[in-house]
């Protein structure tokens, strides 16, 4: 019953997709879809950039399924889409073999550890609950950041990018992992589930939480981080001239400044 009900979710929005795009379209006209924030408010920044600079009208589909992205994508029914990190991204097109390419890397969104019952990991008590993504992409950085801030070991030469559970060496606190969809992850905090809550950028700042303040912890690192947001776009379209050109604006000194000033608190951060 519950694929059903996902198998008509996905039928839904798909048919909402192409409603949107069932009328011709200009060839002036870029259809991206994204994320509600940050990724969709960085696009609102750059409308008028790319509207003034190359007369390209760009029009911006709202989504909150990560699993929709890339298959209306690949199916024609959007020109672009912005909402996903590199290792997520390959995933998802190896699965699904999808004809899709990374077109540009954007920007970071480090990802924080969320809870209602502790402000520090040293109260962690033993068979605490860890509520992750049951996202695979996602399950390498978790498991980096869990290591590195002492709460367990990663077997020796683990690749970080496919990482699984499986690949926990030493758990001394014994934690408990409990795997939800990524977009679940906030309604879980909100509801007192699990001592830690690890949510992907995009939806704790959805959730009114300021990563740098909120978060139990944070995952370290700059710009050069392997978890980049990224522009993705069908096989041999990342030449075409409005691609192109979104992604220059993308990658402007304007819309860098506008993710500096717009999350000073270092919960978003542009991409080198």
């Amino acid at each position: 019953m519950k694929k059903l009900f996902k198998l008509l979710a996905i039928t839904l929005i798909a048919l909402a997709l192409v409603g949107c795009t069932s009328k011709p379209k200009d060839e002036n006209t870029l259809i991206v879809s994204a994320t509600l924030d940050p990724h969709s408010k960085i696009l609102e920044f750059a409308q008028p950039i790319l509207k003034e600079k190359y007369n390209i009208d760009l029009e911006i589909i709202v989504l909150d399924d990560y699993y929709i992205f890339n298959r209306a994508l690949n199916q024609g029914d959007v020109d672009a889409n912005y909402f996903q990190h590199v290792p997520f991204f390959n995933e998802d097109v190896v699965a699904n073999e999808y004809d899709i390419v990374n077109a540009a890397g954007i920007h970071i969104e480090p990802f924080g550890f969320y809870s209602n019952t502790i402000t520090d990991v040293s109260e962690l008590e033993d068979g605490a609950t860890i509520v992750i993504s049951n996202s695979v992409a996602d399950y390498g950085r978790i498991l980096s950041i869990l290591e590195a801030n002492g709460l367990i070991t990663l077997k020796e030469n683990t690749d970080i990018l496919s990482a699984t559970l499986e690949d926990i060496d030493q758990n001394p606190k014994n934690l408990k992992f409990v795997e939800v969809k990524p977009d679940l992850l906030t309604a879980t905090f909100n509801n007192d589930e699990g001592d830690l809550v690890a949510i992907n950028g995009n939806y704790a700042i959805q959730a009114g939480l300021n990563p740098t303040k909120d978060a139990v912890i944070l995952e370290q690192g700059g710009a050069d981080n392997p978890y980049v947001n990224i522009v993705a776009v069908k096989k041999g379209n990342e030449t075409n001239t409005n691609i192109v050109a979104l992604i220059e604006v993308l990658k402007s000194d304007e819309v860098k400044q506008y993710i500096l000033d717009t999350y000073a608190d270092g919960s978003v951060i542009p991409a080198k």
